[in-house]
């Protein structure tokens, strides 16, 4: 009787230190953007944690900031490219 008991303690002990590392884990994301997209302009910019690239227009070299303007009625959207910064 005691050998379960003290199995049914490390089991539970095991469980309760599992529960509190799962818990203690951050939930930040990796990255962050802002799209600033008033007519006519967008601006994209990166601000924490990732380089962007236009690779719509072959450019390969990771930016923090890029503006794409667009005149006339509706534009095609712009493809970006990223890479997480860690």
């Amino acid at each position: 009787m005691k050998r379960i008991a003290v199995r049914l303690g490390l089991a539970a002990g095991l469980l309760l230190l599992g529960w509190a590392a799962g818990r203690a884990q951050s939930a930040e994301p990796d990255f962050e953007i802002i799209v600033d997209a008033p007519e006519g302009a967008t601006d994209v910019t990166c601000v924490r944690g990732c380089g962007l690239a236009w690779v719509e227009r072959g450019t390969s070299t990771p930016m923090s900031k890029f503006h794409y303007e667009c005149t006339g009625g509706r534009c095609t959207s712009g493809r970006i490219g990223g890479w997480i910064r860690r």
